[in-house]
């Protein structure tokens, strides 16, 4: 990864080799962590942070749901990662804020265990690819699948509940295909391994329900640009075998922003190419995160201000 010179770590500004933990820190055994990941974009107006109000909102939600009290306000973040954007002299990159529960406590019990709370950002492209953003991604089905979980922790962003996602990754690497896509118990199409999924039939833009999956906040800005652009929204269940027989398929995430998908287990979606609506949506929201589109801006946080 690109390294930067600047971390913030408990309400300090450290070295970025210095940011370092103890081997017995709780997260690091039992996954206790709660996180974010969020963007910077530059604009005509400088650098500014995508939907970061959404971003700092639910990952205090997510630390309440995993019984985490955090030592930092909202604002100590925002104004730590404006600080770190400064500091490292970086206009575009990603932002990992962080709250997990530290040294002084072994066991399971999390009760009373030590609150860390940490910011690091760094240059990052696209997730999977300018080509894949650009031509689509092949794809497979995995043979991992979502916990099962209760609604409340599916909307968390804790560190743990990401194993199955890692695992689903590498064993699509490993198959030769770009990402993976999970099934819920039901065997319907549920994610990404860190990506909400998008799908076109007959024209209507569908997309799975918050049953067992993240609200993801770039599907809501996705959603919102598409109903502002005359595309019919609808949050079903997706069975399987029905994927493929989209017409379009496409992520969505922080990271992956707008990535189309040209294949899945080897069959071709649609033309096997990014279709109009993907390809539409694309430029609507690439637009609105560097700026271009004034009923979006509301969504940009300036660095500068």
């Amino acid at each position: 990864m690109d390294e930067v010179e600047k971390i913030w770590l408990n309400g300090e500004i450290v070295d970025w080799s210095k940011a370092s933990i103890h081997m017995l820190t709780h997260a690091l055994h039992y996954g206790t962590g709660v996180f974010e990941g969020i963007r910077c974009y530059d604009t005509e107006k400088g650098p500014a942070v995508f939907r970061f109000k959404e971003h700092l909102d639910r990952l205090f939600k997510s630390a309440d749901t995993a019984g985490m009290e955090l030592p930092f306000q909202k604002e100590d973040l925002r104004k730590a990662s404006f600080d770190l954007i400064k500091l490292n002299n970086i206009k575009e990159c990603y932002i990992r804020p962080i709250a997990y529960l530290g040294y002084g406590k072994m066991g399971l019990n999390p009760i009373d265990c030590k609150v860390d709370v940490a910011v690091a950002v760094w240059p990052w492209g696209p997730y999977l690819g300018e080509e894949g953003i650009k031509n689509g991604i092949t794809t497979k089905i995995s043979s991992y699948s979502l916990f099962n979980m209760k609604k409340e922790l599916n909307q968390a962003k804790i560190s743990g509940f990401y194993i199955s996602s890692a695992l689903a990754k590498a064993e699509a690497i490993k198959e030769g295909f770009d990402e993976a896509l999970l099934l819920d118990n039901n065997k319907n199409i549920s994610e990404g391994t860190g990506e909400n999924v998008f799908a076109v039939f007959d024209g209507t833009l569908v997309t799975p329900p918050l049953d067992h999956i993240l609200e993801g906040i770039t599907r809501d800005s996705v959603i919102r640009i598409a109903k502002d652009n005359g595309i019919e929204v609808v949050e079903r269940d997706i069975p399987q075998e029905e994927i493929f027989k989209a017409e379009e398929v496409f992520l969505t995430g922080t990271a992956a922003e707008v990535t189309p998908i040209r294949e899945i287990d080897g069959k071709q979606i649609g033309e096997g190419k990014p279709g109009s609506i993907t390809k539409l949506i694309q430029e609507k929201y690439f637009d609105a995160i560097h700026g271009k589109v004034f009923e979006y801006e509301s969504w940009l946080d300036f660095v500068g201000k």
